[in-house]
């Protein structure tokens, strides 16, 4: 298991347009992938549950991934929000 704090860094942080993208990347991987704000912890791949964690600009969440390709997610995931989403 492979975890890594992030901070969010785009306007709208992860509402609609960034958590799809986001969570398109996320299921782009083999690895199951968690993200975990405060003491909260949802599947990456689930629109919902990201969306309910209500992440804003300047929030750091907890990417985690388990899995063959674990490493790469967390660092295509992690490179993906810290570039903005291209906003």
């Amino acid at each position: 298991m492979i975890a890594r704090e992030v901070t969010v860094t785009n306007n709208v942080g992860l509402h609609a347009r960034p958590a799809t993208f986001f969570i398109q990347k996320a299921n782009s991987y083999k690895s199951t992938v968690w993200v975990e704000k405060d003491d909260r912890r949802v599947n990456a791949k689930s629109l919902l549950g990201v969306l309910s964690l209500g992440i804003v600009k300047g929030m750091t969440i907890t990417l985690i991934a388990d899995g063959n390709d674990a490493a790469d997610a967390i660092e295509g995931l992690a490179t993906l929000i810290e570039s903005g989403f291209a906003e």
